[in-house]
């Protein structure tokens, strides 16, 4: 079995007060939040803000205190990944996809993302970020 480490950004920005989401559709389907592999000898952050720039072409302020860690196996190729995951704001929503890896991008409320989302893990997360985000905001 093979390992493999990634690490994204749960993004967010401020619409009228209101916390909303930025996700990421791939071109395989699935919706998640911005992420990618680390390369070379990136920090966990390192990576996370240049996947969540290349994906989307935003820059993201990571924020401080967060950070989850999501586990699953992937049987169809035999690899154990693990996908570390911050929170960060972004301060616009002027973005544009990587046309190779990302189908469509768009901003949600909570609900809309969290109805999104496929997998509990994933669901898990934003909940997690939704709710540290309501102490910091």
């Amino acid at each position: 079995m093979k390992y493999e480490k990634s690490c994204g950004v749960v993004t967010y920005i401020l619409i009228n007060n209101e916390i909303h989401y930025l996700l990421v559709k791939q071109t395989n389907g699935f919706v998640s939040f911005p992420k990618g592999h680390v390369e070379n000898n990136e920090t966990e952050e390192e990576t996370a803000l240049r996947e969540c720039l290349e994906e989307t072409g935003l820059k993201v302020n990571i924020k401080k205190g967060f950070r989850e860690v999501v586990n699953y196996y992937i049987p169809e190729i035999d690899v154990n990944k693990d996908v570390v995951l911050f929170v960060g704001e972004i301060d616009n929503l002027d973005y544009h996809r990587q046309e190779k890896e990302i189908d469509d991008i768009k901003v949600y409320t909570y609900q809309e993302a969290y109805n999104l989302l496929e997998f509990d893990n994933w669901k898990n997360v934003l909940k997690k970020a939704n709710d540290f985000l309501k102490t910091i905001i």
